[in-house]
């Protein structure tokens, strides 16, 4: 479902940490989903002001369908995948909000969201992208999100209906296209071992996909 967008893009300057052009992606409380998923963040760091101030900030990088609203603005989901660069015993968190038809639901943090079994870029949390949250100490917890290409690679391995139209959706909105899912993808595979031909049989349909979708989209005439 989508919620319309509650997320915005903008360039960050070269400061060191990030490189010139990297982006900043604003979380707002324009819609109930994304109010909820603020109150979620919100509830981590909460209860890591209670941690040893030796082990902060703690970065969290945001993954799956969380990551794909604040890209898009669009498929929430109740689940939100993430992972952090230390390992960290939260308790469980909840956030009841009201969907755009007024009907209750739910989003929760996935505790059980395990990155290590699906394609990866070995570089995807360092290069993921800074989200800016007024609500949130960034000394104490350093919210990103998987970049676009990164997201979409992520997918490639369960590769589900939902995930083509999530890799299709981001490509539709300008964020990947088939050549750099192509590149990333191949690039993520050589650090991996197991079933290589049927990652890569699955790049080529990802990839086949979204010539597809952008030879439709090209004007008509045009080369």
């Amino acid at each position: 479902m989508a919620e319309g967008h509650a997320a915005a893009r903008s360039t960050l300057p070269a400061d060191g940490a990030q490189a010139q052009g990297a982006h900043l992606i604003r979380l707002e409380s324009s819609t109930g989903y994304g109010t909820a998923l603020i109150e979620v963040l919100k509830r981590i760091e909460s209860e890591f002001r209670n941690y040893d101030k030796k082990a902060l900030p703690i970065r969290m990088v945001i993954a799956g369908g969380a990551a794909l609203f604040l890209h898009t603005g669009e498929r929430v989901t109740e689940d939100v995948d993430a992972t952090f660069s230390r390992r960290v015993l939260l308790n469980d968190i909840e956030v009841a909000y009201r969907d755009p038809d007024g009907r209750a639901a739910i989003i929760y943090l996935d505790r059980n969201y395990n990155d290590t079994l699906g394609l990866l870029h070995e570089n995807a949390d360092d290069d993921a992208e800074r989200v800016e949250l007024k609500e949130i100490d960034r000394k104490v917890l350093d919210v990103r999100v998987l970049t676009p290409i990164d997201l979409a690679v992520s997918k490639l391995g369960r590769f589900s209906d939902q995930d083509r139209e999530d890799i299709l959706l981001l490509a539709e909105r300008g964020l990947i296209d088939a050549k750099n899912l192509r590149k990333r993808a191949g690039e993520a595979l050589k650090a991996y071992v197991g079933n290589l031909e049927s990652t890569q049989n699955t790049i080529d349909i990802a990839c086949r996909l979204l010539e597809n979708q952008a030879s439709r989209r090209k004007p008509s005439g045009s080369r």
